[in-house]
């Protein structure tokens, strides 16, 4: 009789390539057995074959992996081997309950890690809802003063959801008026100019996190070179559409536990992460967002109770891209001229640039730049390397070449940030006739450019800032500057806070600034401020008294006075509204007075409707209720408000590409209304809309009081059916025959089946019930024959 092959040395749950050759087996060297295991007080999954022999449990090659024992089964070519021959191995079988209990030491084991605490990484594709509509955020300004009157307004038109991607276009549009005696020769009319800014279509690929910019844009930089504004296209890596994605080196803690357990991680002394542990090493990952030198405990408690704390220090930065991450960005068109002042000006030349950032590895990242243009030739390369805990340290090296001219930049960045510290070096200069795009059509770049600034901060003492400036032009005609300061500031208890400055130039004594502030809470939403400054041209005192426009929408108020070589007040009173804000105010300093007002919001058209709304700068939605009106509407479980007339509620701000959750207030709701789902995620692309549709229907239902023939409730549980006109309604009788029914028409016939046999009711639901679900009853119910 042949034995089956899991008693020898095979394991039923593992793939067929994980399982060995059986090797020959004869009944009288042992009893096979399947058994449960626990490993190190874990259990494991499945049962696994062994073999019970001379009082020795023994394994085969496969059970011995697939328990962990790798080095034991490498050791081993075909067999079996008794499991306390591994050393340090104790095992614990049980006959009555067909289960074993191994403990070994983790020297012997193979575990896979496991990797817990870890920050999000999804870059898995987004799918964005978006609807067709447009957008127009406005900003109107009027102002009248002794020499004129004026009235200007800065809109954003955006186009979205027709096709891919967003369309937007921005413009100043202004009108002024000079008085009499100005130096306007055309004095008493009515001037207007209008100037278009930018114009561009973007569109946005977030499963592989690249985006396209076409018209007008900024040329990407990195930080040692200078960005231009052109008119043209950009296309790169844009991981603002991944945002749940952690792009930068987190720190990772390593270790190992014998038995399962309970693990903790505190990071700077808050607690992050709180698990459990199987057997095995471990991978704890901090959550993305800490900058600076820090200290991370990992606390285990394992089954017995036992505590161990492993300590860990770190240093994390957001200046390093994760390894094997890259992030670029190419583009080409022509440099804008005039911006702000002409709307279709643009240099003759066209110029194009790429950058690229790549993550050699986690201590890493290498940056190249390339640009030209207009006989221009510019390329460098340069990284950021972690130095440990000594901090981060950058440098870049760049050529050019344009015409006869060449030359270079070099660049040199170090920050340290140990703890309550904070140190930051800076360096940049330029060789030879060094030029960029920038350069071209505007000032030459420093030729001597370097910052100091160190840092303390004190729970008690507060924060102390050192700093240095030197700022060489390469206009020979700029008078190099050379600035040193101190700034200084505390929060007190109830809110107090304190700030004091100091800038002095080296290379001119008279030349020095001070600046001492505090800021006063006066309760019930008012503060105030109470601020001094003294320098070179004279002195000054600023009293400020103001309550905060809430947030949420309201009043708010600020009244302002001042000391000085231009004394005088001013006061000013603003709204904020679902709708938008509104401001007006009043002021005098020295001879000039001046009264002005200011208005800002947003119209949206999408779903069919016209909405008004504060400025919208990111994306937002219309939510739809099936036209009842008065629902409250809730974002991430708060209220936010209630849809109008035809049903209908324009959300915002969302957050673009993150997944936002929309619900419906059901205890608000009558009770005839029933709603598919009370809540709903949506995933709004950049700068656009959706449309959020909560499905809601009117439900004619009664709570039916269901007797028998002789006049006693139907008993509990009995199944109530529909017939005829309210065919496919089911329902369960309850306590003392009530029956709540839903799906009912006007004339109605259900059936009742019991433990006794079927009967029927006959009843007409009203038309139009005074208040809610409407009680009918007693109905009797009225016996049928047996079919």
């Amino acid at each position: 009789m042949s034995t089956p092959a899991w008693a020898v040395d095979g394991v039923a749950a593992l793939p067929a390539s994980a399982l060995d050759r059986p090797a020959p087996f004869d009944p009288s060297s042992g009893v096979p057995l399947l058994l449960a295991v626990t490993l190190n007080h874990s259990p494991r999954a499945g049962l696994l074959p062994f073999v019970h022999r001379d009082g020795r449990l023994h394994a085969g090659p496969a059970t011995l992996r697939a328990l962990g024992f790798a080095k034991a089964a490498d050791a081993m070519s075909s067999g079996l081997l008794a499991l306390d021959a591994v050393p340090g191995v104790q095992v614990r079988y049980d006959s009555a309950s067909q289960t074993v209990a191994i403990d070994a030491p983790l020297t012997e084991l193979a575990l896979e890690t496991t990797r817990i605490g870890q920050a999000i990484d999804d870059a898995a594709p987004v799918t964005t809802d978006s609807s067709p509509g447009f957008l127009l955020n406005y900003d109107l300004y009027a102002s009248e003063a002794p020499d004129g009157k004026q009235v200007s307004a800065g809109t954003e038109l955006r186009v979205f959801g027709i096709g891919s991607g967003v369309l937007s276009s921005t413009a100043l549009l202004r009108s002024w008026q000079a008085e009499a005696g100005a130096d306007d020769m055309r004095t008493g009319r009515w001037q207007r100019e209008s100037v278009r800014l930018d114009t561009r279509w973007d569109v946005s690929l977030p499963a592989s996190a690249l985006s396209l910019s076409v018209g007008d844009t900024l040329t990407g930089f990195l930080e040692w070179s200078r960005p231009v504004r052109i008119g043209g296209l950009q296309f790169g890596r844009n991981f603002g559409l991944q945002p749940y994605r952690v792009i930068s080196p987190t720190p990772a803690f390593l270790g190992e536990v014998a038995v399962p357990s309970a693990v903790e991680l505190y990071v700077n002394g808050l607690r992050q992460y709180q698990g459990q542990l199987p057997t095995g090493p471990f991978e704890m990952t901090t959550l993305p967002g800490i900058s600076g030198a820090g200290s991370a405990q990992v606390v285990i408690t394992d089954v017995f109770g036992r505590t161990r704390t492993l300590d860990f220090p770190f240093y994390a930065t957001q200046r390093l891209l994760a390894a094997g991450l890259s992030d670029w960005s190419v583009s080409a068109g022509r440099v804008r001229k005039d911006y702000g002042l002409r709307s279709f000006a643009y240099h003759r030349d066209t110029v194009a640039s790429a950058n690229l950032r790549y993550g050699i590895n986690d201590r890493f990242t290498v940056e190249t730049h390339f640009e030209g243009g207009g006989g221009l030739r510019n390329a460098g390369v340069g990284g950021a390397w972690l130095l440990g805990m000594a901090g981060v340290l950058s440098a870049s090296h760049v050529r050019s070449r344009l015409d006869t001219l060449d030359g270079g930049q070099t660049s040199i960045t170090y920050s340290w940030q140990p703890g309550q510290f904070n140190l930051s070096l800076d360096s940049r200069r330029t060789h030879g006739a060094y030029r960029d795009i920038a350069s071209l059509y505007g000032p030459l770049p420093p030729t001597r450019s370097e910052r100091a600034l160190l840092g303390y901060r004190t729970d008690g003492g507060g924060s102390l800032n050192f700093s240095y400036l030197r700022l060489k032009q390469a206009d020979p005609e700029d008078v190099p500057a050379r600035y040193a300061g101190m700034f200084w500031s505390r929060t007190f208890e109830r809110g107090w806070s304190v700030n004091m400055s100091v800038n002095q130039n080296l290379d001119d004594a008279e030349d020095r600034s001070l600046y001492a502030g505090v800021l006063v809470p006066l309760g019930r939403n008012r503060q105030m401020s109470l601020a001094g400054q003294r320098q070179s041209a004279g002195q000054s005192v600023l009293v400020d008294v103001a309550k905060p426009i809430p947030g949420d929408g309201g009043i708010g108020w600020r009244a302002q006075g001042r000391t000085g070589d231009a004394s005088g007040g001013a006061g000013e009173v603003g709204w904020l509204h679902d709708r938008g804000r509104l401001l007006l105010g009043a002021a005098r300093f020295g001879d000039r007075r001046q009264v002005y007002a200011q208005a800002d919001g947003a119209v949206v058209w999408m779903g069919g409707g016209l909405f008004s709304a504060r400025r919208i700068d990111d994306a937002f939605a219309v939510v739809t209720t099936d036209g009842l009106a008065g629902v409250p509407v809730r974002l991430e479980n708060r209220t936010i408000g209630m849809t109008d007339a035809r049903g209908r509620l324009l959300v915002t701000p969302l957050r673009a590409w993150q997944r936002n959750q929309l619900g419906v207030d059901t205890m608000a709701l009558p009770a005839d209304i029933r709603i598919d789902k009370v809540a709903l995620t949506t995933t709004p692309s950049d700068r656009a809309g959706t449309t959020v549709d909560f499905r809601l229907r009117h439900v004619r239902a009664a709570l039916l009081v269901l007797h028998d023939a002789q006049g006693a409730p139907i008993p509990m549980g009995a199944a109530v059916s529909g017939h005829s006109d309210a065919d496919g309604v089911e329902a369960i009788v309850g306590y003392d025959g009530e029956t709540y029914v839903e799906g009912l028409a006007h004339r109605n016939t259900l059936h009742v089946r019991t433990e006794s046999g079927r009967c029927s009711v006959r009843f007409t639901l009203p038309a139009a019930p005074n208040a809610g679900i409407p009680r009918i009853g007693p109905l009797h119910c009225l016996q049928e024959p047996p079919q």
